[in-house]
């Protein structure tokens, strides 16, 4: 029977133990104000409950309200011990008689627990639990068989009343340490998913951020991962990337390079740097630089290819026009030392062969030697024009007019090769800042390329408008002959030609002075179809 209301007793106090620790878990844990008053008022009434269930035995009752007494001493310290215990005591008073050992038993356990509390308050919960469920012990025995002389001949009565309270302390204890090393580890793990949480928002923030393109391949070949910049970059969505395989969108010339370097990467495991085009959904195709880093797996093989690349469209173009300008500053320094050194030499087999023409009359060797001096002199005028620095004097000018003007110079040599000029204006002038005889070599240079690629006649239209605020175009299109496309960024190059007498520098000596004119020079033409070559001006504010 015993038994049966032992276990009735500890189940009632594990759960008046646990019920707040089960409560708290479910609640935010933010600090409680007064959490020492609290407690030790929830523990006195714990103990008066513990009371209020006691066993009778002999006139003596068995109760385990030292328990809870004993745990708030050890966790909490002595003022909410001593709540705790008063509780407890005031209970014991009121439910049965024998005051005076009950009240000199209790102040001598309050006055040992203080002591014990404030002496080792460094001491962990349990070890203090050790001490003052020790010192608990001794004081019954010296108070209650001994001083007092309640049961001295029946040692087992108060084996099971100590057996009784130890049993409530090591319930109390378990549920209390159980619950604070979940609390920690809780807190831990709240504090491991912040951080990841944290550590995954800043590493989403720069991959949704950049403008490389990161994606994660894996040993089949396919791509896991897509950062959300192909879709601005390239102009898929990444659903749509993801259902291809890389190579899908890598230009044809470049696939067996890419999968050449894939493949030494999966046998010698190290870093790679590759430059590869990729298809914009438009299809235009982009030219990137990628560093591609293996990633190990288990039993060291690698498991995925981290590729992070870069577009370096401009930086290409960048290095085409530095190189552009290396050309350029050796064609002026060739220039000006060829020129030199060739016109006067040139001046005096040119005065000679006129001296031979004059005494001798005309002759055709004369004349093709001098038709052929003369071509001589223009290309070093050329040359000349490339290698030297020319004072530019900027005036407002009407380019509408200049464009007339210019017709009228080249129409007798048009007229001849059975050619029309079609001139499409607006009434109002084009005024812009410019220097008249620069702006008339290039049209003048512009024309004549026309005009010899259409060597069976046509109409060469020129348009001149406005197309946006601030800038106007020249259009020049003839009906010729046209060029391949793929030898259109060739145009411009020095000595570079598709004249059979050309020299090359025709093209440059424009770019240079729609350059200086803050201007752009632009061509297009397919073979048999043609060319237009696009002038665009800023005009005269």
């Amino acid at each position: 029977m015993f038994l049966i209301d032992y276990i009735i007793n500890l189940s009632i106090f594990s759960l008046l133990v646990s019920t707040p620790l089960v409560i708290r878990s479910f609640i935010n844990h933010k600090p409680i104000k007064h959490v020492h008053l609290w407690v030790g008022i929830y523990g006195g009434l714990v103990a008066v409950i513990l009371v209020l269930i006691s066993i009778q035995e002999q006139g003596y009752t068995y109760d385990t309200r030292y328990a809870p007494v004993i745990l708030v001493f050890a966790y909490l310290g002595p003022i909410a011990g001593m709540i705790t215990g008063l509780f407890a005591l005031l209970a014991r008073l009121f439910s049965s008689g024998h005051w005076e050992p009950a009240i000199i038993g209790w102040t001598v356990q309050m006055i040992c627990f203080s002591i014990i509390s404030y002496h080792f308050k460094k001491f962990t919960p349990i070890k203090k639990v050790y001490l003052l469920f020790a010192a608990y012990i001794i004081i019954y025995v010296v108070t209650v068989p001994i001083a007092f002389n309640i049961f001295r001949d029946n040692p087992f009565f108060h084996f099971q009343y100590i057996l009784f309270v130890l049993l409530g302390v090591i319930l109390g204890v378990l549920m209390i340490e159980s619950y604070v090393k979940l609390h920690r580890l809780n807190n831990r793990l709240s504090d491991m998913y912040r951080m990841v949480e944290a550590s995954e928002s800043k590493y989403r923030l720069i991959a949704e951020n950049t403008s490389d393109l990161i994606m994660v391949m894996d040993k089949e070949h396919s791509l896991t991962y897509f950062s959300p910049s192909h879709e601005v970059v390239l102009g898929f969505q990444c659903c749509e990337l993801e259902a291809a395989k890389l190579c899908s969108f890598i230009h044809p010339n470049d696939v067996e390079l890419f999968k050449d370097t894939l493949d030494r990467m999966f046998k010698t495991k190290e870093s790679k740097s590759i430059e590869f085009r990729l298809g914009h959904k438009n299809g235009d195709w982009i030219e990137f630089e990628s560093r591609c880093v293996p990633v190990k797996g288990e039993n060291d093989d690698i498991e995925h290819i981290v590729i992070i690349s870069r577009d370096i469209s401009e930086r290409k173009k960048a290095e085409e026009i530095l190189l552009q300008s290396e050309k350029l500053s050796i064609v002026g320094e060739l220039a000006a030392g060829v020129a030199h050194e060739i016109r006067n030499p040139l001046t005096t087999i040119k005065g000679f062969v006129q001296l031979y023409k004059w005494e001798n009359g005309k002759d055709e060797i004369n004349e093709l030697l001098l038709s052929e001096l003369a071509r001589i002199e223009t290309i070093t005028s050329e040359m000349l024009t490339l290698g030297k620095p020319q004072a530019v004097q900027l005036h407002r000018t009407n380019l509408k007019v200049l464009i007339e003007n210019t017709l009228e110079l080249l129409s007798p040599q048009a007229h001849l090769e059975n050619i029309q000029f079609k001139f499409y204006v607006e009434e109002s002038p084009f005024f812009i800042i410019g220097e008249k005889n620069q702006l008339k070599q290039v049209l003048l240079n512009v024309l004549k390329n026309a005009i010899e690629a259409m060597p069976e006649g046509g109409n060469i239209h020129i348009n001149l408008q406005k197309v946006e605020e601030g800038e106007c175009v020249l259009s020049v299109r003839d009906e010729g002959s046209g060029i391949p496309e793929e030898l259109l960024p060739r145009l411009g190059e020095p000595f570079y030609s598709l004249k059979e007498k050309g020299t090359g520098l025709g093209l440059m000596i424009c770019n240079k002075i729609i350059k200086q004119h803050h201007g752009s020079i632009t061509y297009q033409s397919k073979a048999q179809q043609g060319t237009l070559v696009e002038i665009k001006l800023p005009m005269a504010s």
